[in-house]
């Protein structure tokens, strides 16, 4: 059977690490991006430098016409999907929650929840057994915040990546016997530009002595915990969120 897995926000970050890896490891590759078409296509090339296949697609998994167009786009291109990494989240800057508004907290959790649920429900609409499905893997990408709650930088971020956990035991257990695997990782300090975007350049730089291993991670690392959720060596492995902190 064809491996063939849809990445969320692919453009950059861990998502650009997750589909070279996946590339380099025999997937066919959809690169999904909101906002950046050049790095999109940068990192289908080197998928396709790798030797497997690879399409962009722009969509807003915040919006469900979007997910449903992207799903059916790969329908069409290449088959259905075996693995689905919904990697795709925002942190909405960073602000005490006395300072949030609402229309900051709905756009986060449209696109850290809402976005993962449709993106799950299309995945699994065409993974199931039960729907005539091959089976699959879910891999959704949450955030040690979920755990430590981001006091004072972005506890909304936090409870949305808090939502993602949820979401991957419930979900996991809904599906166990359908063959689909649905796991978590939960990055810790990783040097992406999510912290220059949040308004802190120097974040990393500042962080890294407060983590046990006293350095960031990389989006690569990240990857690696990814792929091996997605692949047979995980065969037993569900419901699982397995945390990539250096020890934090």
């Amino acid at each position: 059977m064809t491996k063939l897995v849809l990445v969320t926000g692919a453009s950059r970050g861990i998502g650009a690490a997750t589909a070279r890896l996946a590339g380099a490891n025999g997937y066919d590759v959809c690169v999904n991006y909101l906002a950046s078409p050049d790095a999109a296509e940068a990192v289908a090339r080197n998928v396709e430098e790798a030797g497997s296949r690879a399409m962009t697609f722009q969509a807003d998994t915040a919006s469900e016409e979007d997910v449903v167009r992207m799903f059916a786009a790969v329908d069409e291109r290449f088959g259905p999907v075996t693995a689905l990494v919904n990697n795709a989240g925002i942190t909405g800057g960073a602000r005490r929650v006395d300072d949030v508004d609402s229309e900051m907290l709905r756009r986060v959790f449209d696109v850290n929840v809402v976005g993962c649920f449709l993106c799950a429900r299309e995945a699994v609409r065409r993974m199931s057994t039960k729907k005539g499905g091959a089976g699959g893997a879910i891999v959704n990408v949450s955030s040690m915040a979920s755990r430590i709650g981001g006091a004072g930088e972005w506890v909304y971020y936090g409870a949305s990546k808090g939502a993602v956990d949820t979401l991957t035991i419930g979900l996991a257990r809904e599906v166990a016997d359908e063959g689909i695997r649905v796991n978590a990782v939960g990055p810790g300090l990783i040097d992406t530009d999510i912290h220059t975007a949040a308004g802190f350049p120097d974040r990393v730089e500042k962080m890294a002595p407060t983590v046990p291993m006293k350095r960031s991670g990389s989006p690569e690392e990240v990857a690696e915990a990814i792929l091996w959720l997605m692949s047979e060596a995980a065969s037993y492995v569900t419901g699982t969120i397995v945390p990539v902190s250096g020890g934090r």
